[in-house]
């Protein structure tokens, strides 16, 4: 069996769970139709739908193209349809009816299409699916776990690369081209998936000295140069140059599964104001994983990274300047590069065994540098660890 495929007992134990959160909402029918959670739930990202009662069996039905489908996924009832508004028809001869209370993806959907399927169901009452897709996906599997190691360890020889490719002279963005050439290399899938309309996932984030202090459209401590007006984040056209702090955050994605890492760069040496804020993130990052218990709430996680923060001195720059600071410093990652739960102020989730979290405390020196650092690791019985394997460390180049 090819490994990229997703086992049929993965496939099975996430639709019965997603089944047991229909149940509670009283949700009859889901319907998924957006490429990570297709994926998630049938094994396959081919051109489809799949249709999950609240009991039985679920349907996929592949517009294009069935035969890798077929071969892709796990699922009994996968089945060719040359049009989807074959859907109505297909559910009656399956299941005997139509759904009265449908869920759909609203968080993701187009209107025109959510107003597409309630046309062509009918009279349905049309809830939102995604908190049920969103909740299941939370808790990774063993499965995952080894899927996400898998990520992680792509990530790492990469950031070798980039020890040995970084050199003055070259701008932010070649370097990005060149580390990002060398990821493809090892299976790296290029396009990273991101949930929310307005999010773009690239993975050339190259942030070199003041272009590390650049605030700008993203939610997130800085955004960087870019490369115009028209994408105004991440590496721009600044050449990169010795003895200055160089942030770089990658996300990789292998197989459908997520890393997102920052690490710290300096090519000769690094001035001491950034090294030090540098070893503060560090730090900050180390004393966080160590404080996470299962049952701790995600708000508790981010006071506990602000409180270290403050502790060194740093309350000013972390997680943005003045006026401009973010109110998170993690996110669980997975099919997607961000999603629930959310390391957030006053967020009261729950922290339980499996899930997968991107920690990420960051300093923005507004007009100078970024120092900062990113791992990911997975929340077990009685504490976290590290799925990271990149050096938690400053790169001296």
């Amino acid at each position: 069996m090819n490994p990229f495929f997703v086992p049929e007992a993965e496939l099975h134990s996430r639709v019965a769970k997603v089944q047991q959160e229909m149940i509670t909402a009283k949700i009859e029918g889901l319907l998924v139709i957006q490429r990570a959670d297709l994926f998630y739930f049938s094994g396959t990202a081919q051109n489809g739908m799949l249709y999950i009662p609240a009991e039985g069996p679920p349907l996929l039905a592949i517009k294009r193209y069935f035969p890798r489908a077929r071969q892709e996924s796990r699922l009994d009832s996968v089945i060719a349809i040359d049009s989807i508004r074959q859907l109505p028809d297909l559910l009656r001869s399956h299941y005997g009816k139509l759904p009265a209370v449908l869920a759909l993806e609203l968080d993701v959907l187009p209107v025109n299409d959510c107003e597409f399927y309630r046309r062509l169901l009918g009279k349905r009452k049309i809830v939102d699916g995604s908190p049920a897709i969103l909740k299941v996906r939370e808790r990774k599997s063993k499965w995952e776990i080894r899927q996400m190691e898998a990520t992680a360890e792509l990530s790492r020889r990469t950031f070798d690369y980039m020890r040995g490719a970084i050199r003055a002279g070259i701008s932010e963005m070649a370097f990005a081209g060149m580390y990002e050439a060398a990821a493809r290399k090892l299976g790296h899938g290029g396009k990273l998936r991101t949930r929310h309309f307005q999010s773009e996932g690239y993975p050339w984030h190259v942030l070199s000295g003041e272009n590390g202090g650049r605030v700008g459209m993203l939610d997130s401590p800085f955004s960087g140069q870019g490369t115009s007006p028209a994408f105004p984040s991440g590496a721009g056209h600044r050449k990169l140059r010795e003895n200055e702090p160089i942030l770089v955050d990658f996300g990789a994605v292998l197989n459908g599964y997520h890393i997102d890492e920052t690490r710290m760069f300096a090519i000769g040496s690094m001035p001491a104001k950034a090294k030090d804020a540098c070893l503060a993130a560090i730090d900050i990052h180390n004393e966080v994983i160590a404080a996470v218990k299962p049952g701790m709430t995600t708000g508790a996680v981010y006071e506990r990274s602000v409180a270290e923060a403050r502790k060194r001195g740093y309350t000013e720059t972390y997680l943005g300047p003045p006026g401009f600071k973010v109110r998170f410093v993690g996110h669980g990652i997975g099919v997607e590069l961000i999603e629930p739960p959310f390391l957030a102020e006053g967020k009261t989730d729950v922290l339980e065994p499996g899930m997968t979290i991107a920690l990420e405390p960051k300093l923005c020196f507004e007009g100078e540098f970024a120092a900062g650092i990113e791992s990911v690791f997975r929340v077990t019985d009685t504490g976290a660890r590290l799925i990271s394997s990149a050096p938690v460390d400053i790169f001296l180049c």
